[in-house]
């Protein structure tokens, strides 16, 4: 050691400042081979902070310490030396770099001076660098890179393909070279408000390509900000959703055309004839619904084929929409049957003349390819207000109508008129001793049993209410549950169902069956009750079953009118793990929005769909649709109405979850169902059935 004139504090106050000014990684050691002083650059590279690289030895950053002796004898004799090693960062992990050491002298200090660059991590970088080069070019969404004022600095090939601008059109020009004009001005400034808040924003939006085509794109930007915080540029991904939003409409269309007549289907008559009603109801309006059948279809179908039978359906549509005004609706309602709104009518005769000409032109012979074919129709007619006040009962009412013509003949049309059902005094006496049904023990719980389709496992049953009254004997659902829900009996009915449902399935879990889930029909009247959750809610905990095997069946119609309520009551009964299904999908409002706002778990596709599935290719492509749509919104399908064969292997091609229907069983009391559920073995559903229907 030579004689020092300065300590070692102060050298390293002489050459703290020319370090850290320095680009590159550099360090000093000492004659004993310590590390005494290093800039941010090394310390980075070598993992040491200013207070953990004090009394550590230089040699012990290399990986191999015959490596740093070399280097010390190459320092004797020339005072200088070069070369790459590798070294151990201070976490463990391998690098290699490129040494410069020179031995020099400060103030009576000998000292080394290192100058060194991590090979390993250049090479990383320069690596990561040509992937996000190669990413930039090749990714199939549009990039767009600006600076902080929003002028174009960089663009990907797929921005020049999807826009028509090259790179060197698009270079130096701003983003609204792009815009469309179809968005307000407090649109872009919404967007640009939710990106200086929260960094980024993406949603739809439509812009203009460079030959004046307008497109839709789904667009996502993104802030770059720099260490302090600072925006620095913006960067934006785009892609054409074109296809997509074809896709959506043609789907749209599905859930509310008919695909073979054009004639609106279930979803939209619903809709249609509820707008009407209430159109109806405020000016003092009568409307008129005709149900009309075909009369001699079957035999036309049968004899000629399916691909005959779908043009006369056409024809026969053609021939009707021509005779009907431009407010009236004509409907497809499954199968022959097809059903006609007439608003506004300033008499009942108008209806009764309207169906009289509709018979006559549908006398007339149609042309089917090569053949010329001959068909008649039935029609029932109700009347708003006369027949019914809501949608489903004059509907009901109407066809109840037509089965009146149906048994009076061909080519004629009846009027519906309470004779049909029975007179009044059968409604009294329902309505009187439903009072005491409950008590009385009159009710019963059947249930009707549902299928994996992959597995074959009886997953679950649907709770299906049913009364043998002393007197009366059994009594239709179809025929006590809407004067259940008329008189506000159907709410302490609704209560029953749900807590003998729960009860019995609770005591399948405990025999042997601890998955079996429970499906349960919500009256609409029921919902709409403010207590409804809170009521629910202590049913399930009161008969302490697994809230997870009970799903609330609910209906479009039911829940649609007040969406936001709704939505608040749905999410609170998932929040106590219940699930959640819609009931005869297809047949309400159908609207693709509400999926995603509703926390539902299954789509249960309508019976009337699954029935014409094999015979008709417009049923068959909504329960395509249905299913494609359900699974994309990651949702469980529920087929009901599983009769044949052929249904049952349809809707396994078609990928459906669950199956319902005859198939496999009639709907069963609870003796008969622990007995079917004994006996089911999976591969009976392959062919073999276990009831006797």
């Amino acid at each position: 050691m030579r004689n020092m004139q300065v300590s070692l504090p102060e050298v390293f106050s002489l050459t703290n400042n020319i370090l850290q000014l320095m680009q590159e990684a550099a360090l000093i050691f000492s004659e004993e081979g310590v590390i005494i002083q290093a800039n941010k650059v090394a310390e980075k590279i070598i993992g040491f902070n200013d207070f953990d690289y004090c009394d550590v030895l230089f040699s012990t950053l290399f990986a191999s310490l015959d490596k740093f002796e070399m280097i010390s004898k190459e320092l004797q004799c020339h005072q200088y030396y070069c070369g790459s090693h590798m070294f151990i960062h201070n976490n463990g992990e391998r690098y290699e770099a490129k040494l410069k050491i020179s031995e020099i002298s400060i103030t009576g200090h000998l000292l080394y001076f290192v100058i060194f660059d991590n090979h390993t991590l250049q090479s990383r970088e320069e690596a990561e660098r040509a992937l996000a080069e190669k990413i930039f070019m090749n990714i199939e969404e549009s990039v767009l890179y600006t600076d902080k004022r929003g002028v174009i600095l960089s663009v990907n090939p797929a921005f020049q393909i999807v826009t028509g601008y090259t790179e060197e059109e698009a270079l130096g020009e701003r983003p609204n070279i792009l815009q469309s004009g179809y968005h307000k001005k407090d649109f872009y400034e919404t967007m640009w408000k939710e990106i200086s808040e929260k960094g980024r924003w993406s949603g739809e939006i439509w812009n203009k390509r460079k030959n004046g085509e307008v497109f839709p794109e789904w667009l996502t930007i993104h802030a770059i900000v720099d260490d302090s915080g600072e925006v620095t540029n913006h960067v934006a991904l785009f892609s054409d959703i074109t296809d997509r939003k074809h896709k959506e409409n043609q789907l749209q269309k599905l859930t509310r055309y008919d695909a073979l007549t054009g004639t609106a289907n279930r979803s939209s008559l619903n809709e249609e004839l509820s707008t009407l009603m209430k159109t109806s109801q405020k000016y003092g309006q009568i409307l008129a619904v005709l149900h009309l059948d075909l009369d001699r279809f079957k035999v036309i179908n049968e004899t000629l084929g399916h691909e005959y039978g779908d043009l006369l359906l056409k024809k026969v549509a053609a021939r009707i929409k021509r005779m009907l005004k431009s407010k009236d609706v004509l409907a497809r309602f499954g199968g022959d049957e097809f059903i006609i709104v007439l608003p506004n009518l300033k008499h009942v005769k108008e209806a009764v003349h309207i169906s009289q000409d509709i018979i006559l032109a549908l006398k007339q012979p149609f042309h089917l390819y090569d053949q010329e074919a001959y068909t008649s129709a039935s029609i029932g007619i109700g009347l708003y207000p006369f027949d019914g006040l809501q949608v489903e009962t004059l509907l009901i009412n109407a066809e109840k109508a037509l089965n009146e013509a149906k048994t009076k003949g061909v080519n004629g049309f009846e009027l519906y008129h309470e004779e049909l059902t029975g007179n009044d005094s059968r409604r009294r006496t329902i309505e009187n001793k439903l009072h005491t049904a409950v008590e009385n023990n009159e009710l019963q719980v059947h249930y009707h049993p549902q299928v994996n389709l992959v597995s074959g496992e009886v997953v679950g049953v649907e709770a299906l209410l049913r009364w043998n009254e002393a007197e009366l004997g059994q009594i239709s659902p179809g025929e006590f549950i809407p004067i259940a829900e008329e008189t506000g009996l159907i709410i302490p009915i609704s209560q029953w169902v749900i807590k003998k449902a729960c009860e019995d399935v609770k005591n399948f879990h405990i025999s042997g069956y601890p998955n079996l889930k429970v499906s349960i029909n919500i009256s609409g009247l029921h919902f709409t009750q403010e207590n409804f959750v809170k009521d629910v809610i202590s049913l399930i905990e009161n008969t302490n079953i697994n809230p997870f095997c009970v799903e609330l069946e609910l209906t479009e119609s039911m829940i649609m009118p007040n969406a936001q309520d709704s939505v608040r009551k749905l999410v609170t009964l998932k929040q106590h793990g219940l699930k959640l299904s819609i009931d005869d999908f297809g047949t309400g409002y159908s609207s693709l929005s509400y999926l995603n706002k509703f926390p539902i778990d299954t789509l249960k596709i309508d019976q009337s769909f699954i029935k014409n599935s094999s015979n008709y290719k417009d049923d068959s492509a909504i329960v395509i649709a249905i299913i494609t749509m359900a699974k994309t919104l990651n949702l469980e399908v529920i087929a009901e109405g599983v009769e044949l064969k052929k249904h049952v292997d349809f809707l396994k091609r078609q990928k459906c979850d669950i199956i319902q229907g005859f198939y496999l069983s009639k709907p069963l009391p609870v003796s008969d169902l622990q007995e079917f559920l004994e006996m089911w073995e999976p591969s009976f559903i392959n062919g073999k059935k276990v009831h006797d229907e």
